[in-house]
């Protein structure tokens, strides 16, 4: 107890930890290097409520220690009540609607709501997103200013420590955040999720720098990019995320290949497949026949040619053509070794073959599949219409993503997206349908405990998820709330043109009861001091109270 008393730093609240930040062994001594290692900081011991209902607000909240607060915590934590119940959206009634896992708005603390949630949801989140301040000093993080970076990380321990609990099995978190608290926030994770279930760090770039690089922030280079962390509740069972792809028009690329002597190999078209001649047939590896057919009278001319014999220029011609232009690969597969082999064996060396065969698993499984080949090694055609889509009469170059996502391009009209104004950097709609895209199915539970403008529920919902969303500002009534009223609507902002969202569903507006509100309806109705009494002595046992008073 003497080493509470000997590092208490904060009116009412008490650590074990001193007041430095930084990585030590489980002792608690910091240390630069050591196989165990930990983030410790001061009142990484305690809980702190986060009692913040405006972004103007500024408290000085109190550090609940978890060894001498444990009663205090155990109350903190216990089930609260929710109130004000509205069901939104298609009619229904609200009582069996809320036995089916329904989409749910909740108003409150988000670490007491978690705690309220958790028995109806451990184990049944899929995907965990949040956003949450990121304490850069003007954002809406405004607590205990002398432990401003403690406090912050105590915040994020707390709801990060409960938020794996949802977690499924094969659920995944991703927390956004800026290079302010990043390095922090990492080994916070490392240590609540455990390192071996970290996934990947991507950085998303929101915003094109203008004009000469580098100035503009004091010394330091103009940020443009921000940070999402993904843990895997078990990476063992995390399943394999979705392919993500970036998009540029196919002449933009093709044009910046070429002014930065990147190779561009899709320079050859097969205009016309000729007539085809089975000449031989073999077995893959299931014993499926294959069959294989040369190719006669065919017709293959380079671009450089099709622009000189079409007259149309070189744009033109990938536009018009687009469904016949190839390059050529070499691929390491059963398959070609298996129709090589068979063509030697027949002492058989035709230029251009096409085979057909039936894929027992992959993109084409159970379907008649064709390839082209050509070339006495067998070069195998890939098609151009095969790593492009095609949007409003424009073609775009697919481009498999790694780490760097870039959606600067989406901040253009952010402040459109849903109908509402949101100045707390509002993400936009199509970086939340990548993640939710790649990391989920339909059905699955999307989680977003700082829910801000709804962007996250908003795109779950067109989606087709189901959704958790809990915000304690005072703005979920008349933002949050209202975007995902216009989503129900049909509203055609953000993503819901491009996967044609018609509007509909529903979901619960519910708002956390107060701590100790229904006391205080109690003391206001009592009839008498023996009532007043049997109040007093339940709130003892079972209300949160703060005895502090300010002198």
């Amino acid at each position: 107890f003497l080493t509470f008393l000997d590092l208490k730093n904060l009116s009412g609240s008490f650590t074990s930890y001193a007041n430095k930040i930084g990585l030590a062994n489980k002792t608690k001594s910091l240390l630069k290097t050591n196989n165990e290692v930990v983030l410790n900081f001061a009142f990484k011991d305690g809980v702190i409520k986060g009692g913040q209902s405006k972004d103007d607000e500024t408290q000085n909240e109190i550090f609940f220690n978890e060894i001498l607060a444990r009663d205090e915590i155990d109350v903190l934590f216990d089930k609260k009540a929710l109130q004000n119940f509205e069901l939104i959206g298609e009619s229904k009634n609200l009582q069996e609607y809320l036995k089916d896992n329904p989409n749910l708005l909740i108003k409150g603390n988000n670490l007491l709501a978690l705690h309220s949630l958790k028995k109806l949801y451990v184990n049944k989140i899929k995907l965990i997103y949040i956003d949450p301040p990121y304490n850069t000093g003007n954002d809406s993080f405004n607590y205990n200013d002398k432990f401003n970076h403690s406090t912050w990380l105590t915040f994020m321990k707390n709801r990060l420590e409960v938020a794996r609990e949802f977690l499924r099995d094969d659920g995944v978190i991703f927390v956004q955040c800026d290079d302010n608290e990043q390095a922090y926030l990492k080994v916070l994770m490392d240590e609540i999720f455990g390192r071996d279930n970290f996934v990947n760090s991507i950085a998303v770039k929101l915003k094109n720098i203008a004009g000469a690089s580098g100035g503009g922030e004091d010394k330091r280079f103009k940020k443009n990019i921000e940070y999402i962390l993904i843990y895997g509740k078990s990476y063992e069972k995390l399943e394999q995320f979705k392919s993500v792809y970036d998009s540029r028009e196919l002449y933009s690329h093709i044009s910046f290949c070429k002014e930065n002597n990147i190779s561009w190999k899709y320079t050859s078209a097969l205009l016309n497949g000729g007539e085809k001649k089975l000449i031989a047939t073999t077995l893959d590896g299931d014993g499926n026949e294959i069959k294989i057919f040369e190719r006669i009278n065919y017709d293959i001319k380079s671009i450089g040619q099709m622009i000189k014999d079409f007259k149309m220029n070189e744009k033109e011609i990938f536009y018009h053509y687009v469904n016949k232009i190839f390059r050529t690969t070499m691929p390491q597969s059963s398959i070609r070794v298996r129709v090589l082999e068979k063509l030697k064996e027949l002492n058989l060396s035709p230029y251009l073959i096409s085979i057909e065969y039936t894929p027992k698993s992959g993109r084409n499984k159970g379907v008649v599949y064709e390839q082209f080949y050509n070339g006495e090694k067998l070069n195998l055609f890939a098609w151009l219409k095969d790593v492009v889509e095609i949007k409003d009469k424009q073609i775009f170059k697919k481009e498999l993503a790694g780490t760097l996502w870039d959606f600067a391009f989406a901040m253009t009209n952010l402040t459109k997206e849903g109908g509402t104004q949101f100045s707390n950097a509002k993400k936009p709609e199509a970086l939340l349908q990548r993640i939710i895209e790649i990391s989920t199915n339909e059905n699955d539970i999307v989680m977003d405990f700082f829910a801000g403008s709804g962007t996250t529920l908003a795109v779950a919902h067109k989606m087709k998820r189901k959704w958790i969303g809990i915000e304690q500002m005072d703005y979920i009534e008349t933002i949050t709330k209202e975007r995902l009223k216009k989503v129900i609507e049909g509203e055609q902002g953000g993503i819901s043109k491009a996967i044609n969202w018609q509007g509909g569903g529903n979901f619960v507006y519910a708002e956390l009861m107060p701590l100790n509100a229904i006391y205080k309806e109690k003391i206001q109705n009592l009839n008498g001091e023996k009532e007043l009494d049997n109040i007093y002595q339940e709130l003892k046992t079972k209300a949160f109270l703060d005895y502090r008073v300010d002198i």
